[in-house]
């Protein structure tokens, strides 16, 4: 079994290896077809089957969990699970790999023969082996699809490098990691906050951060501020030039230019008052311009910018293609230098009938001409693929656009000239003195073309000078004093700036280009019709909110020294996970000073963009989209997690949109999944992979549950209802056991043991229906209370409740206590009454703190609305006790169980509230049951049924309004 990287490949390797004699039959995927020939490996017959892949056949991501934007904050990115998977579009290749390895003994992986074809070629192994453990595995290594190197290569197959796998997935584990939380990070702290009308679509806008993406970014926003930063400064300098018989010379005032005008005058006025000039030397030497060095990706990528105006994107798109053809080697190499055992002459032999450069062949090979001459070595060499050369004759072909012929012919040139002789000339430079200044001239005689008559790419000329002897004097033609400013550097072209990328060590030579065609998608910066960079206000603004941090994030060094970490896991001097370990926890501690200091971010954004009035959505709770809002129509719905650990599935038009639907109190974890709900409409409805407390839920439910909030999931419903149920039956203090007694004081104040919460388990139905609760009053006396069949306590007075103080901070913190029993009862004794605290105080009528245990301070107070009404607060000033006087004694409840004013609502009183209704004191922070309302931005949201004190509804929707 064959398996190449494209189908092209398949399908070239399959037609050289059985010379035209393949049968070609379909597989699971109608693009990668399998093609059967007999052949023979050594002395071994075999049966061969050829079939494909495109390009990576498992892809790396996050689990579930954390793959939705607003699944967690984004720092958990660097340590959450991934995993690395056949992604749905390329099960059919999975299944035909599977179905032709059961009946194979070998396996030979034709993929591309670098790190991340080696990468491509163990997920190829990891499928086959799956499905026939006893495959022998091995590599065939080539670098053009031509009959002689494919030949060679399945007679000599060695073993798949896992070490070049290995670095392949670090990488891309670095990358996935790093850019993920960044751009979550960006994306979520600018987009909602400024007004980006870059790109058209600002709804959909990723605001990218790649850690090879930003140093590229980098380089040109660097470039614009030298430009920026630049001031012009005049400048002065001397001309002189003579002319004679032979021709003019021009010569070069060897200070070049002085900046200080008076200075530049005095001089000039000497050479003028003086100007009689004195040859004083005449050198002439020959001068050699060299071929440049075989063509590597980079160098392709430069020349065909600078010389056919082509981008390097689509540079190595035209250069895929005609590689895929067989007409040039593979165009990803970082190697220029040929191996001594690679047959130039063969290959130059075959251009010697092409109309424009055959003629140059032919004489390259005919020693007569004593043209030829061995590329020169450029160093470089990966151990993979040899430079770029031609591996096949051709004219220009039917299906060539003009770039077809412009690479082809680029990459032809570029190997006839690096195998010839350098251009040779003749160089002069004369030396003369005016007046104690020297200048000189020089002029160039081209005496021998060789490269050049076939790289039209290069020029090399000059001025022929007249002739001077040393010794000789004349007088200038001219003697000018010229002025001039000087100017900034230009923007980067795409040649210099792969230049820089490649000096610095930013990506690969096959991916260079990807990451400056992701600068253009996202609007980070402009290419103008010179084929230079600029950056937008967007791409200026970011890099200048991570340099205000002190963070050089936008520079080379730690992308280098990434990607030199690579190469050492590639050659075995590391290892994956210690690169990962290193990497991550670097790059984790820079994303957490970024975060801590976002203000320079959001500064830098302002410098250039107005600010939005939509709020920023920034918020770390847990968002995703379930569906459609069926209330609004407008908006989604979106699984959030609660402050208090819970789930809510709400709007995201909140408040405009209330729709909200509160999940069982039950649930430990909740995500959502891709599986979309076939009954419930408005569709699409997101089934949610729910997780639930085993002590929470009855034994004969599942922990794990998929369901749907669209009403069709019964096992959803039912939990729901039992979390209601238990919450109602919360609202009341339990009773408790004998053991649990406490001894009350004469004056009603429990003594003893402190306030404990009924262990899970503790205590059956039957058990609390037969006990009995002391209960306190007003007055300070005991009441016996016998709690009902379920445990709650039945006729116990109102009165008692509203005399209970306590913060809403107190009463959050203690229905958030764990200790459920079975039943879903939980022991939430409130603490002591007034009186009892009176009493138990050092005066009485003294109103004690529930929070810090201060006695409060009696005020009076002075606002219109309240004026002359007295209130208590406590005197520490960081405390927010608080209640009114006449509340505390007169205050009629309202509303139902934990609703009514006294209690539970009561305890809003601590936080300013005039009572429990939705008075002009507006409302409070924290709802009657601890929890909080989020929006789906993330920030808080005052409010609960005012009827009530419900948090699962507003008033409008309550049961008991109008009763």
């Amino acid at each position: 079994m064959n398996v190449a990287e494209k189908p092209s490949v398949a399908k070239s390797v399959a037609e050289i290896l059985s010379r035209g004699g393949m049968q070609s039959r379909a597989g699971r995927s109608r693009y990668n077809r399998v093609f059967e020939f007999n052949y023979a490996i050594g002395a071994q017959a075999c049966h061969m089957l050829v079939t494909s892949v495109t390009g990576h056949l498992m892809e790396l991501d996050f689990d579930d969990r954390y793959r939705r934007w607003y699944s967690c904050d984004p720092a958990e990115l660097f340590h959450a699970p991934v995993r690395k998977a056949v992604p749905q579009d390329k099960q059919d290749i999975k299944r035909t790999l599977e179905e032709e390895a059961r009946t194979c003994q070998w396996l030979v992986l034709w993929l591309d023969c670098d790190r991340e074809g080696e990468n491509i070629a163990y997920e190829v192994v990891d499928i086959c082996a799956g499905a026939n453990r006893n495959l022998n595995i091995w590599r065939a290594r080539f670098s053009a699809l031509i009959p002689r190197e494919i030949h060679e290569a399945v007679q000599h197959l060695a073993r798949p490098n896992k070490l070049f796998a290995d670095a392949v997935d670090a990488r891309q584990e670095i990358d996935l990691r790093i850019g993920a939380s960044f751009t979550r990070f960006q994306t979520m702290l600018l987009k909602d906050a400024f007004v980006l009308d870059v790109s058209g679509e600002e709804r959909n806008m990723v605001l990218s951060y790649g850690p090879c993406q930003f140093p590229t970014l980098g380089f040109i926003v660097e470039r614009f501020w030298e430009i920026q930063a630049h001031e012009p400064e005049e400048f002065w300098t001397i001309n002189c030039s003579h002319t004679s018989d032979e021709g003019t010379a021009s010569f070069i005032w060897i200070r070049g230019h002085l900046f200080d005008y008076s200075s530049a005058v005095v001089i000039y006025e000497m050479c003028v008052h003086e100007p009689m000039a004195t040859v004083q030397n005449v050198r002439n030497q020959e001068k050699l311009k060299y071929p440049p060095y075989p063509l590597s990706t980079v160098e392709l990528q430069k020349r065909a910018s600078r010389c056919c105006r082509m981008s390097s994107e689509h540079t190595m798109k035209v250069a895929e293609e005609l590689y895929q053809a067989g007409f040039i080697s593979y165009p990803r190499t970082e190697t220029d230098s040929f191996s001594p055992n690679t047959d130039l002459h063969a290959i130059v032999r075959e251009q010697v009938d092409h109309p424009d450069w055959g003629t140059y062949a032919q004489r390259l090979l005919n020693p007569e001409e004593r043209l030829w001459r061995n590329p020169s070595n450029g160093g470089h060499d990966d151990k993979a693929h040899p430079p770029i050369h031609p591996t096949k004759f051709s004219t220009g072909e039917n299906n060539w656009s003009p770039d077809h012929k412009k690479v082809y012919e680029l990459v032809v040139r570029h190997f006839l000239a690096c195998c010839s002789q350098p251009a040779v000339g003749a160089e002069t430079t004369v030396e003369v003195d005016i007046a104690g200044e020297q200048f000189n001239a020089s002029g160039r005689v081209v005496l021998a073309k060789n490269y050049l008559d076939v790289y039209r790419y290069d020029s090399w000329g000059g001025s022929l000078l007249p002739t001077y002897t040393i010794g000789q004097q004349f007088v200038p033609t001219s003697l000018t004093l010229d002025s001039g400013v000087t100017r900034p550097p230009p923007l980067l072209a795409e040649a210099d700036l792969l230049s820089c990328m490649d000096k610095a060590g930013i990506g690969t030579d096959a991916t260079m280009h990807e990451h400056i065609k992701k600068l253009l998608d996202r609007c980070y910066a402009t290419k103008d019709a010179n084929s230079r960079f600029s950056p937008t206000n967007l791409g200026e603004a970011l890099v200048m909110g991570y340099d205000e941090m002190g963070y050089e994030l936008w520079k080379p060094y730690l992308r280098a020294m990434m990607e030199a970490d690579m190469k050492s896991v590639s050659v075995g001097t590391k290892s994956k996970a210690q690169v990962l370990e290193g990497c991550l926890q670097q790059m984790k501690a820079c994303f957490l000073d970024a975060r801590a200091n976002k203000v320079k971010l959001l500064d830098a954004m302002g410098t250039f963009f107005a600010r939005s009035n939509r709020p920023i959505n920034e918020t770390q709770n847990t968002i995703e989209v379930v569906r459609p809002c069926g209330a609004c129509n407008d908006s989604e719905m979106l699984l959030k997690r609660r402050p208090n650990g819970g789930f809510m599935v709400g709007c995201r038009g909140f408040p405009q949109c209330r729709n909200v639907v509160w999940l069982p109190g039950s649930l430990a974890e909740a995500a959502v999944t891709q599986q979309i709900c076939p009954t419930c409409v408005p569709g699409p409805v997101y089934k949610i992979q729910f997780k639930f407390n085993r002590r929470d839920i009855p034994p004969s439910f599942d922990v794990d549950h998929l369901g749907c909030i669209g009403g069709c999931d019964d096992v959803l419903k039912e939990l729901t209802e039992m979390s209601r149920f238990q919450h109602h039956n919360q609202t009341t203090t339990p009773a408790r056991s004998q053991s649990q007694t406490q001894t009350t004081s004469t004056s009603g104040v429990r003594q003893g043991a402190p306030r404990q919460d009924l262990p899970t388990g503790s205590r059956s139905t039957g058990q609390f229906a037969n006990q009995h609760t002391p209960a306190v009053n007003p007055q300070g006396r005991g009441q016996s209370q016998t709690p009902s069949a379920v445990g709650v306590r039945q006729g116990t007075p109102r009165q008692d409740l509203h005399t209970v103080f306590r913060t809403a901070s107190q009463f959050a913190n203690e229905q958030q206590t764990p200790g459920v029993n079975p039943q879903g009862f939980r022991s939430t004794h409130t603490g002591l009454t007034q009186n009892s605290r009176n009493a138990s105080s050092s005066g009485a009528g003294q109103v004690l703190c529930t929070t810090c245990g201060e006695a409060c301070i009696n005020r009076t107070a002075n606002t219109e609305a309240n004026r002359g009404r007295k209130f208590y607060k406590c005197q520490n000033p960081g405390c927010g006790f608080f209640v009114w006087e006449d509340e505390l004694d007169n205050v009629a409840p309202r509303g139902r169980g934990r609703g009514s004013r006294g209690g539970g609502r009561q305890a809003s009183a601590s936080a300013g509230r005039r009572g429990g209704g939705r008075g002009r004191r507006g409302r409070g922070n924290t709802d009657a049951d601890g929890m909080t309302f989020i929006s789906a931005t993330g920030d808080t949201v005052h409010g609960c049924c005012f009827t009530c004190g419900d948090p699962s509804h507003f008033a409008n929707a309550c049961p008991n309004r109008g009763r």
